[in-house]
């Protein structure tokens, strides 16, 4: 048997490795060629600090109260010269990336097909070169053929496939929209780089509210895959803000995931109020539509800068902080904001 290792520096690059049973992270992490900080491997020295931040794990007897506190220990803070995980992990190492020697991994995408969704929405499917390990949630760096640019996109589709999909906002004039809707063939090669981001799916342990704006989706789409396999017995459900009617898309897959989850809902916002539709306005005036206490809830939020701010203003002026706040912001040609 073996687990899931996600390694989240704090340049915002995430390492997934396989650990096998019985065996430690820092084992598992240096003969997938990371190099962990570390100095002992014995439990004596502290070096190999980080926290863990869901699953479950075993850190035995043998280091030292210098090494790491019960304190410490019971705030999840973790030596991984002495952590054996016995589910899949999370862990957040205090050291960037580069100095473990495991930058973002660069792969290939070769775009299989192009569709428009909607004036606004087009999906890209793509075969990766290999397949990528990710936490639902986090996002890419996707290079635009002929030029030096790229940016930065969040996966729709599950972690782990060879296949992957990305819901991409169809700018005017944007140079990633442009060769989209005017260049792309089935062939074509992208130069990929991640996962990268601290957005991503926690353990559910409590219901979840998903808040997402246009192509925002994308993200909760990642999500509600991992939920959907792994199953859960929380609540889930999904608020979805667009500007006009046509902007909804991918509610196919939506109602499938309403018909395989039965924890799972959602309701869509058109902004526009000349449209017909049963919930017009702003996402954050229809919050009494979430079917659980929000104080309750972890709470997962993608959208453009407008929506999030408004839905962090919401939440102070309501005094209904969730249980967990965790949001990504997007401007189509700027690196996300990402709070964790």
């Amino acid at each position: 048997m073996s687990f899931k290792v996600a390694l989240n520096f704090e340049d915002g690059v995430t390492r997934v490795i396989e650990c096998n049973d019985g065996e430690t992270v820092l084992d598992a992490a240096y003969r997938a060629h990371v190099k962990l900080p570390m100095d002992c491997s014995d439990g004596v020295c502290g070096t190999c600090k980080g926290t863990c931040k869901q699953g479950q794990y075993d850190l035995g007897d043998e280091y030292i109260d210098e090494a790491l506190t019960d304190d410490e220990a019971a705030d999840g803070v973790v030596l991984t010269c002495q952590m054996v995980p016995e589910s899949n992990v999370v862990v957040s190492i205090p050291a960037a990336s580069s100095l473990c020697s495991s930058g973002p991994q660069s792969l290939t995408a070769t775009v299989e097909t192009v569709q428009s969704l909607s004036e606004t929405t087009i999906e890209l499917n793509v075969t990766l070169s290999e397949p990528l390990q990710f936490l639902p949630g986090q996002y890419v760096n996707l290079g635009i053929p002929g030029s030096d640019d790229s940016r930065a996109y969040s996966f729709s589709s599950a972690p782990g496939a060879q296949k992957a999909s990305f819901l991409i906002r169809n700018v005017p004039n944007g140079k990633m929209s442009s060769y989209l809707r005017e260049k792309a063939a089935p062939g074509d090669e992208l130069p990929l780089t991640g996962p990268l981001g601290s957005f991503y799916l926690r353990a559910v342990e409590r219901p979840v509210l998903m808040l997402a704006g246009g192509t925002g989706l994308a993200p909760i789409l990642s999500m509600l895959e991992l939920i959907a396999e792994e199953g859960a017995e929380q609540q889930v459900f999904l608020l979805y803000g667009v500007t006009n009617v046509d902007d909804l898309v991918k509610l196919e897959a939506l109602n499938a995931f309403a018909e395989k989850m039965s924890n799972f809902s959602y309701a869509t916002v058109v902004v526009n109020p000349d449209s017909k539709h049963e919930k017009l306005g702003f996402v954050t005036e229809h919050m009494n539509a979430v079917p659980f206490a929000i104080a309750d809830a972890d709470t997962y939020l993608c959208g453009p800068p407008p929506m999030v701010d408004a839905v962090r203003q919401y939440f102070k002026q309501e005094a209904t902080e969730p249980a967990s706040f965790h949001y990504e912001k997007f401007n189509p040609s700027t690196p996300k904001e990402k709070a964790a």
